[in-house]
């Protein structure tokens, strides 16, 4: 059974990324060594502060999309009820 992942990534000065894989370790990886340019190579946007999993892909992407249309204020929120101090979820791995 394959896992997705829907996850929020934010930088030391708190700008806001929303993706969706299938690997979160990996793909959290490729964000803080900046193996993709874009967005959040451009933004130093590499800590891992929220992240939920499902094993049904529409459910991710309708997730995904969800919350790519949430204001800043309901992301934050959405983070804080989880991780007050917005540590690095993936600073161990």
């Amino acid at each position: 059974m394959n896992e997705y992942y829907v996850y929020i990534l934010a930088s030391r000065s708190r700008r806001l990324y929303v993706g969706l894989t299938s690997d979160l370790e990996r793909r959290v990886a490729q964000h803080k060594t900046k193996a993709i340019p874009g967005f959040t190579s451009r933004y130093n946007i590499d800590r891992l502060v929220w992240f939920e999993c499902t094993s049904d892909a529409h459910t991710a992407t309708e997730r995904e999309r969800q919350l790519k249309n949430w204001r800043r204020e309901k992301k934050v929120r959405l983070i804080e009820a989880e991780n007050a101090e917005w540590e690095d979820l993936a600073a161990d791995w």
